[in-house]
């Protein structure tokens, strides 16, 4: 399932026999993948978060020992679990519709890699992105304006923040149907840029940078 070979080879497969186990299953995969790709670029509002509400702790304005950090995190997850929902479905349609490899799990279709190439690559320029990326590069923001106490103000907190990260990378995650849903090469270079994207000071260039390089190799694949 991995391979440095962009576009990957295109070998032709039969759909697999999707069951309620095997999609479940699938689900697993998917949002097992988005935590391990996801989360460290979430550290820094995670980390935030903590500290902000143990301030207000010594204020007295928040009850409890323990910040409930655990409910921020969950809120932030289950934001990535309505994604890789969304991203299991749309890996069904496509294997069924004989695009992407059953086993291999990548993209046989140059249009559909064009395409998804292209679609990437024009969202980085959108405003929608910008928004999403600014509040994901901004955690002090996300803090000061939508801190709520308690259990059920974290899970709120980190399920708003997870809808800015879906926002800002659905585009970027759903190119693993291009490289491969399952390849190591892909998987760690996404999670690269994303990282990237969130946490450099020149964040917002590499972020403009990529789109226009997706949308030219998007060009060329199809061409």
């Amino acid at each position: 399932m991995t391979t440095f070979q962009f576009p990957p080879p295109a070998i032709m497969s039969m759909p697999a026999q999707w069951t309620a186990a095997y999609a479940l299953v699938m689900l697993a995969m998917w949002w097992v993948m988005m935590i391990a790709m996801m989360t460290p670029s979430a550290a820094p509002v995670i980390l935030l978060y903590a500290h902000s509400w143990r301030h207000q702790h010594r204020l007295g304005r928040m009850e409890g020992d323990t910040p409930p950090v655990a409910s921020f995190v969950a809120g932030y997850l289950l934001a990535w679990l309505l994604f890789s929902i969304a991203a299991t479905g749309l890996q069904f349609a496509l294997e069924q519709a004989g695009l992407v490899h059953s086993m291999l799990m990548w993209s046989t279709n140059p249009v559909l890699t064009g395409v998804l190439l292209l679609t990437a690559g024009i969202y980085q320029f959108l405003p929608l992105k910008q928004a999403c990326l600014i509040q994901c590069r901004s955690p002090a923001s996300v803090i000061a304006g939508y801190f709520r106490p308690g259990a059920a103000g974290a899970l709120q907190m980190g399920l708003r923040h997870g809808a800015a990260c879906v926002g800002c990378c659905w585009a970027l995650m759903a190119l693993l149907f291009a490289g491969g849903i399952m390849n190591v090469v892909w998987i760690a270079g996404l999670t690269a840029v994303v990282i990237a994207e969130k946490m450099l000071p020149g964040g917002r260039l590499v972020s403009i940078v990529l789109g226009a390089l997706l949308i030219v190799a998007g060009l060329w694949v199809l061409v």
